[in-house]
């Protein structure tokens, strides 16, 4: 009978404690299922929210144009970004370059839209930069509409793949 009782009372408990566990909070951080950091003052938007519960998913995109690789990344994915229509994904796109005049060139030649091309001109010592721990290099983050991660380093490929299995 006490057995029974001890059974019982440790049931309920656990059954307690795995019912809060759902209302833990989010915590901040650039993996898959974290919240994503917060990004304050950037051009001509006072901040970014990717809070917009509308459904729809923000593709948060970091470049240079001294990094070939992001650059190129960064014309891909607008272009696909643009393929997939504004109802299902809105692209930031920040570059990390030190110069404006540099920055802006850049977009000319690659023929972007300014609107959602950003400019950080502290580069490297931006807050920004060590937020999404950039150190390891230029790559892009999968948000959807609650501010939470859901991928990151996307392709153009796998951007179309994610969208549609979420």
């Amino acid at each position: 009978m006490k057995i029974r009782t001890y059974v019982l009372i440790a049931s309920v408990a656990f059954l307690g404690m795995s019912a809060g566990s759902k209302e833990a909070k989010l915590t901040e951080g650039v993996n898959p299922g974290d919240l994503a950091p917060r990004i304050e003052s950037l051009g001509n938007e006072s901040d970014f929210n990717f809070r917009n519960h509308s459904g729809r998913y923000t593709l948060l995109n970091f470049w240079a144009a001294y990094d070939a690789e992001s650059r190129a990344r960064n014309v891909l994915l607008a272009n696909e970004v643009n393929k997939l229509g504004s109802d299902k994904i809105a692209m930031r796109s920040v570059s990390l370059d030190e110069k404006t005049s540099i920055f802006t060139e850049t977009v000319k030649a690659d023929k972007l839209d300014l609107s959602t091309q950003f400019h950080d001109g502290l580069g490297k010592e931006s807050e920004m930069y060590r937020k999404y721990n950039l150190q390891r290099g230029l790559r892009n983050f999968l948000i959807n509409d609650k501010g939470v991660i859901v991928a990151a380093n996307v392709t153009p490929e796998k951007l179309t793949e994610v969208l549609k299995k979420i």
